[in-house]
């Protein structure tokens, strides 16, 4: 159970756990009854958002080398696909160091372009650091020198997978083990836009005529460390990027700026106003269609669209000779997208960067906004 809370426009939400914290709180349960002998019932996780995690341990089998149990996932008041499920880890005896891999209902990695490699578990990098901590610890508590393996599993998760997007991830024969702080958050979606309407109607109490928008913190790092902008200086609008602009008219502001990773920005390249990947993907798309504007031949086009993520694409771009005129394209299509939802009401303008190229496009007003922000 974790009794944290969050408030979303006038409503007070429930939050829930990951998938993430499920394996590793099942992993440092099924630990400590492999080393002790004893059985657990409850155990108590701390996440990398700094909250404590307390839940059962059901479904406990122990043998002389190895124990295995479930935890079940809580979503709050978000539920999803996953809600509910078991995820179960199976801890045993290794002759040395500390091993996480992925059993029944838990997908394997067939494309590049993830944090896995092919072949790899799909277990993402902060869960897959949590189990091992917790294994670690449970070792140093039990004075155990040797090793430990964790494989965790999830018996439905080949039928859940087929609700998600990893089959065109290349993600084959079950779910992601997934989280970054070990915490879900409700989305409610109008209370999400609630909020935003909420923080715009503050800074324009403030008088504040120009605003800076970012999807989320990939945005806001970026504003901070490369443009010098404050990170309070900025509104989150999350996915809801076309409500956003259209609450900003409402309310009266002069002008918009859009500040984004490319993997979000580049869906305005097809005129997608909610990021939201279970509306829509788009990205694949806005640079296919870019590319194929500036020439690309079939196979380089199919390429792209076989790629997972943008970075893949940009890579594309870059070997063939045509990521510079590609890129020009993307830029004018996204500047036409948000224009086309201002309707000349709002001066609107757009930044769009990557982790490995920096800034990508950047419409021509841009920078003057900028200046007028600061």
């Amino acid at each position: 159970m974790l009794e944290k809370y969050v408030s979303k426009g006038s409503k007070k939400l429930r939050c829930g756990f990951t998938t993430g914290t499920c394996a590793a709180a099942a992993s440092a349960g099924a630990a400590r009854m492999l080393l002790s002998g004893k059985v657990i019932e409850n155990i108590t996780v701390m996440t990398p958002s700094g909250n404590s995690v307390t839940v059962g341990l059901t479904d406990i089998k122990k043998e002389n080398d190895y124990v295995s149990c479930a935890v079940q996932k809580d979503s709050g008041d978000d539920p999803d696909v996953t809600d509910k499920i078991l995820v179960y880890s199976t801890v045993s005896y290794e002759k040395s160091g500390i091993t996480v891999d992925g059993g029944e209902g838990v997908g394997r990695v067939t494309k590049k372009g993830l944090k896995q490699q092919i072949g790899e578990a799909a277990i993402n990098p902060v869960p897959r650091k949590m189990i091992e901590e917790q294994l670690k610890t449970a070792a140093s508590d039990y004075s155990y020198d040797g090793g430990l393996k964790a494989v965790i599993s999830v018996p439905i998760g080949i039928q859940i997978a087929k609700k998600t997007f990893n089959p065109r991830l290349g993600i084959e024969g079950g779910i992601s083990i997934l989280g970054t702080t070990g915490i879900v958050e409700p989305m409610s979606e109008q209370a999400l836009i609630d909020t935003i309407s909420v923080e715009l109607d503050v800074r324009k109490a403030q008088n504040e005529e120009f605003i800076i928008v970012t999807p989320g913190n990939y945005g806001q790092d970026f504003l901070r460390d490369n443009l010098c902008i404050a990170v309070d200086k900025c509104v989150k609008c999350s996915n809801f990027i076309g409500d956003t602009i259209d609450m900003c008219i409402e309310k009266g502001f002069k002008s918009m700026l859009l500040v984004g990773h490319i993997g979000k920005l580049s869906k305005l390249g097809c005129t997608i106003y909610n990021t939201h990947s279970r509306y829509a993907d788009g990205r694949m798309e806005a640079f296919a269609l870019c590319a194929a504007l500036c020439g690309a031949e079939r196979e380089i086009l199919e390429n792209i669209l076989g790629c997972i993520t943008t970075d893949a694409a940009l890579e594309i771009l870059k070997k063939e000779g045509i990521f510079d005129e590609t890129i020009k394209m993307l830029e004018k299509r996204i500047d036409r997208s948000l224009k086309l939802r201002a309707k000349g009401s709002i001066e609107i303008g757009m930044i769009t960067f990557s982790e490995e190229y920096g800034i990508l496009c950047k419409t021509e007003n841009a920078d003057n906004m900028l200046e007028k922000l600061k």
